[in-house]
């Protein structure tokens, strides 16, 4: 294949992109042309060697929430269409390289194991990836020569990604801040913007156009409770007690995440042990999670809509869950702002472990109000991405104090080869 030659320029600061070196890191504020640089990058690099691309994310429900679009975009601006073929879920090069598409959460150590050969991995959005994520992923890419690609802006200093790759970067990293000020072709619709969240905004401005860390969420509801739990070392390995009963605690969703929280309740402690979040996924297959933990489970709590029937089935969430063997109870149905309160107050009691209910701990410590722009004053919670773990917590909250170790009225209950208490 003749090699292709494109004129192409890219912003001074990025010029690391074609340089060797396990980990770039390129962080900062809006409209610096960080992803659609790396984008172009991997791009004419993949054009002109046969290589696998990785672009990953912390958490991808559907091929629209990835880079897909940004590279096929790119595509069509470099005049590359007749060397690449798009995809539903891939994009392919005639040379043979190929971009895949993956949620990072949804992966563990073996399902992940597929990506070895992968000689770069792109992460997007980098500032939301967990410890978790980061130490199934890096040992798996490993090829010799492989490198690690992040984009970021960054939000809260302990973030993960910005602790181990900014504050304090692997020897040999290159890691460069990007802002507004760096794009040449910065557009004046955004600086716009610029200006007017400047002079209306200026609380939120240094970290959205500035690229700087936040030390707290702008409207974060558990702000200073989740930072009371972290000084006070509460957020750490949490062992399960097998003398004690897991109760375990739902917040229902489909197209939204799912989450389960896995607790066992001393008198004056509440112990988060375990945490599952995942969408798309039906009772059943969550029923047999639950089993294969193998706790010694007491009660599954859901919350009041699981008394509601679903129309494919006709059955509630509970009706489902105790045709399955487990003994259900629905958490008290009360608003969400006296179930706020609630978990604040409850929050001093909290124990969560750090590595396996990493993502609960995020989901609380983002967990946010809508900020007014003109008032600054604060309104409802937001639903994004992080109030289902939160929701989750306000739930443990509501029933904790109703948690028991004592065995089930009846004993076991069986159905089938399956055991539940």
């Amino acid at each position: 294949m003749q090699p292709v030659k494109i004129d192409i320029r890219f912003p001074d600061v990025m010029r690391g992109l074609f340089d060797k070196a396990r980990y770039k890191v390129f962080h900062g504020g809006r409209g610096s042309g960080k992803s659609w640089s790396v984008a172009r990058a991997l791009l004419l690099i993949a054009v002109q060697n046969k290589m696998r691309v990785l672009c990953a994310r912390e958490v991808q429900k559907s091929i629209k929430e990835s880079v897909h679009k940004l590279l096929s975009d790119q595509v069509v601006a470099l005049g590359l269409c007749q060397h690449f073929q798009i995809l539903e879920t891939a994009i392919r090069c005639s040379n043979g390289s190929e971009f895949a598409f993956v949620g990072l959460s949804q992966h563990t150590v073996d399902s992940i194991k597929s990506f070895e050969g992968v000689d770069v991995c792109w992460i997007e959005e980098g500032q939301t990836v967990s410890k978790r994520s980061w130490d199934v992923l890096i040992p798996t890419i490993r090829k010799p020569g492989s490198e690690i690609w992040i984009t970021l802006n960054p939000e809260l200093e302990t973030d993960n990604t910005y602790v181990r790759f900014i504050a304090s970067p692997p020897p040999g990293s290159i890691v460069q801040k990007v802002n507004w000020s760096d794009n040449p072709w910065f557009p004046g619709e955004l600086e716009s913007e610029r200006l007017h969240c400047l002079m209306t905004n200026r609380a939120d401005y240094d970290n959205i156009w500035e690229g700087k860390p936040r030390s707290s969420i702008t409207g974060a509801i558990y702000a200073h409770e989740v930072e009371a739990m972290v000084l006070d070392r509460r957020i750490l390995p949490v062992p399960y007690d097998a003398m004690m009963k897991v109760h375990v605690v739902f917040d229902l969703g489909w197209n939204d995440s799912m989450t389960l929280s896995f607790v066992q309740r001393t008198t004056s402690e509440i112990r988060v042990i375990d945490y599952i979040e995942d969408d798309h996924k039906t009772l059943d297959w969550y029923a047999t999670e639950i089993r294969n933990k193998r706790y010694n489970l007491g009660k599954v709590w859901l919350p009041h809509d699981g008394e509601h029937k679903d129309f494919k089935t006709g059955k509630s969430a509970r009706e489902l869950m105790e045709a399955m063997g487990f003994d259900v109870e629905i958490v008290p149905n009360v608003s969400i702002e006296d179930g706020i309160r609630t978990l604040r107050q409850l929050l001093g009691r909290f124990y969560v472990d750090e590595v396996k209910c990493e993502r609960l701990v995020v989901c609380l410590r983002r967990y946010r109000r809508f900020i007014d722009v003109r008032t600054q004053e604060p309104g409802k919670p937001l639903h994004d991405e992080f109030s289902h773990g939160a929701d989750n917590g306000r739930y443990i909250a509501l029933v904790a104090d109703m948690m028991s170790n004592a065995p089930a009225p009846g004993g076991f209950k069986r159905r089938g080869s399956a055991m539940a208490v």
